[in-house]
């Protein structure tokens, strides 16, 4: 739990950001449900952040984009990090799964600023869950800690198999998470991909983030080019040269970590410009930042130069764990509907040949 206790601690930035959009406006009553037992009911769309059944703020597209084709072909199960932050709720361990007010921070930070750079060519299912309390990562009783992250990822896999056994008929995924929910999605690779039948199906996991070591998927390669499909991406974000403790004794350690370069899909140590980034979100997710970021992979970590204006919320950090995915909005969503793509034409290919 040592190495939790720091990766998790752009979490309590996200907060500060309010998200919206020109049509999704996140008043608190429109989360108001309650649980018969405290527990998820995947039956009930109240809780999914995100559904293909329901209008929810992963359907948004940056009006700028809202011209590019559009389909449903694949299927994105999205898991979303930490938005149970408050100090004072640290006594609860995870979050109650019918608050209001967490369930719209969520929708309106996470669900739209993030979830929706994967809705191009798939439907977005995204669970509802009692996430553990960032309090956990610092905690010095382990235990309670993985037990908080244990009850957290039964909700995921609980919602996950939901998923699978009444929504996906055979359809292509893609897994996307960051933080807290690409630690879930590492445990989903595990239990029901790696050396699974449903590894056929994986167009490509986004586990964004988290350190994900290279020796804890064995049959899930790196992706490695723009295009491969089957494979699993991962990175983390800090300002150029600066290496986070947790990420030095990571090194220490020997650790491989698993990093992709967001803006040329690859896993080598070239610098690349910003100049080859197509944009950003913020909160004015209606706008597009061009050129926000350079990246370059280098010690286990991407770097990038302090990204430029409006980025003033990173002024005062070199951890830019708050922009992992919309430093790269734009790249990410392109690079989604390439491997969605490809994968379709290999699926046809494969057909064909049979």
């Amino acid at each position: 739990m040592t190495r939790f206790l720091f990766i998790l601690i752009g979490f309590l930035a996200i907060l500060s950001i309010s998200a919206c959009s020109d049509r999704y406006k996140p008043f608190r009553s429109n989360y108001t449900f309650k649980s018969e037992n405290g527990a998820p009911d995947y039956t009930n769309l109240n809780y999914w952040a995100a559904h293909p059944g329901k209008i929810d703020p992963s359907d948004s597209v940056p009006a700028p984009l809202r011209k590019d084709p559009r389909d449903t072909v694949a299927d994105v199960f999205f898991v979303h990090p930490t938005t149970f932050t408050k100090k004072e709720d640290f006594s609860r361990s995870n979050a109650a799964i019918d608050d209001d007010y967490i369930n719209a921070k969520t929708d309106y930070s996470t669900i739209l600023l993030q979830a929706s750079a994967f809705n191009q060519y798939g439907r977005v299912f995204a669970p509802r869950y009692r996430q553990a309390h960032i309090g956990n990562f610092y905690s010095a009783d382990s235990v309670a800690a993985s037990r908080a992250l244990a009850l957290a990822y039964q909700d995921v896999r609980s919602a996950f198999i939901y998923y699978l056994e009444h929504y996906n008929q055979g359809r292509p995924i893609v897994l996307a998470s960051h933080s807290q929910g690409a630690l879930h999605t590492i445990w989903l690779l595990k239990e029901f991909f790696e050396n699974k039948p449903l590894q056929k199906q994986l167009v490509a996991a986004y586990v964004v983030g988290w350190p994900l070591q290279q020796k804890t998927l064995t049959q899930i390669p790196i992706c490695k080019t723009p295009e491969q499909t089957g494979c699993v991406c991962s990175w983390r974000t800090f300002k150029q040269g600066y290496l986070a403790p947790w990420v030095q004794k990571e090194n220490s350690r020997g650790d491989a970590i698993v990093v992709t370069n967001p803006i040329s899909w690859n896993t080598d140590t070239t610098f690349i410009s910003r100049k080859n980034n197509k944009g950003a979100v913020l909160t004015r997710f209606n706008r597009i930042f061009p050129k926000p970021a350079d990246a370059q992979i280098n010690s286990g970590v991407l770097f990038t130069k302090k990204p430029q204006f409006p980025w003033s919320f990173l002024y005062k950090t070199s951890n830019y764990h708050i922009g992992d995915i919309n430093l790269y909005y734009v790249n990410i969503r392109e690079n989604v509907a390439t491997r969605i793509q490809h994968f379709q034409n290999n699926k046809t290919q494969s057909q064909a040949s049979h």
